[in-house]
This record gives structure tokens, C-alpha cells and sequence, in this order.
């Protein structure tokens, strides 16, 4: 059980709820953000609470950041290549009705909540790429499908929104064919 809520708790960092996932003006949800304000809240001496228990946590912050993987746990559109989409299995996470309504093409409509239930429906020998309307659903989804041992999780950054602003299918090529640096 992660200990992260109760050492925040007792520093004075929060009162009755920490949020792990905080969302910027585009409602995108970055974990990675959180890891500066970690290492400050670690290194301010004016957390008496941790004065004596900082080894303690150290270890459960660390415990918990194993969970994340900062550079590669998503990706933006123009790194993807129109010939990649095929060698990925692809997850609209959105509801059945959105889905519908448009979807990145040979997507499969996997609701955002229904991921573990339906995971023997997802490879581990493949990349998976997760996403919804702006990421921060998807993101949740990725999280718990990397929890569950999935090794191979991208969340498309800004979801189903940014493709299509960006050019869809396209984005790589119109972005002079960027390629992912992690």
C-alpha cells in the first residue's frame, strides 16, 4: 500500500487529498510535472514531519515513481508514422458513442474503465497506443495497464483532439517525419 498520501498528510503538503495527475489550462494531465515539486518538498528542511522518517519517505515517494515513466509514457502525433498505426494495437478510450461519431482509423473502442477488465484483449507483445479526447482519460487507462505489467503503453499527448488539429494519419509527415526520442 503507497504510504505517498499519509507522508504528504503529516509534512503539511495537503490536508484530506493529494492530486497525483494535476491538469494544466488544456485539461492534459502530466505526471512528470509532479517530480520537481517531489524533489522540493523532499529537500525543504522546514518539512519537520520528515526530519525524522525522510529515508522512509524517500523510499515510498521512490516506490511510487517506479510506476512512471517519464519521457516514453506518451507520445505525440507527429511521431508517429502513417506505417506504424497497423503495428500497434490501437485504443479509442472514449464511450461507445464517441467512438462512433469519428476514431483513429483500425482503433478498437475499449472504454477508459473497462482496460483491466477486457485486458486479455490487449497484447503485451505490442506496442499499445491509448487514447481519448484530450489524454488525461487514456492516461489513467495507461496507467493501469502499465501497473498490470503492460511494458509497452504510449498515451497519445493530447489525445484524439491534437491528432486531428495536427493531421491525423498525417501529423508525422506534415511534421517533416519526427521521430520519438525515448
Amino acid at each position: 500500500m503507497c504510504k505517498l498520501p499519509d507522508a504528504c498528510r503529516q509534512s503539511g503538503l495537503i490536508r484530506n487529498s493529494i492530486t497525483l495527475a494535476p491538469a494544466d489550462k488544456q485539461g492534459n494531465r502530466t505526471v512528470k510535472r509532479l517530480l520537481p515539486l517531489l524533489c522540493i518538498a523532499l529537500s525543504c528542511s522546514t518539512l519537520n514531519a520528515w526530519a525524522d522518517n525522510k529515508a522512509a519517505a524517500v523510499d515510498e515517494m521512490a516506490g511510487y515513481l517506479d510506476f512512471v515513466d517519464y519521457g516514453g509514457a506518451t507520445i505525440f502525433p507527429e511521431q508517429i508514422p502513417k506505417s506504424e498505426y497497423p503495428r500497434m494495437m490501437v485504443i479509442d478510450a472514449r464511450d461507445a458513442g464517441q467512438f462512433e461519431k469519428e476514431h483513429i482509423p483500425g482503433a478498437v473502442n475499449i472504454e477508459w474503465r473497462q482496460v483491466l477488465a477486457r485486458s486479455s484483449q490487449i497484447p503485451k507483445d505490442k506496442p499499445v497506443l491509448l487514447y481519448c479526447n484530450t489524454g488525461s482519460l487514456s492516461a489513467q487507462a495507461g496507467f493501469a495497464l502499465r501497473v498490470a505489467g503492460w511494458e509497452n503503453v504510449k498515451i497519445l499527448q493530447g489525445g484524439f483532439a491534437e491528432w486531428k488539429a495536427k493531421g491525423g494519419l498525417d501529423a508525422n509527415a506534415k511534421a517533416g517525419g519526427a521521430q520519438p526520442s525515448h
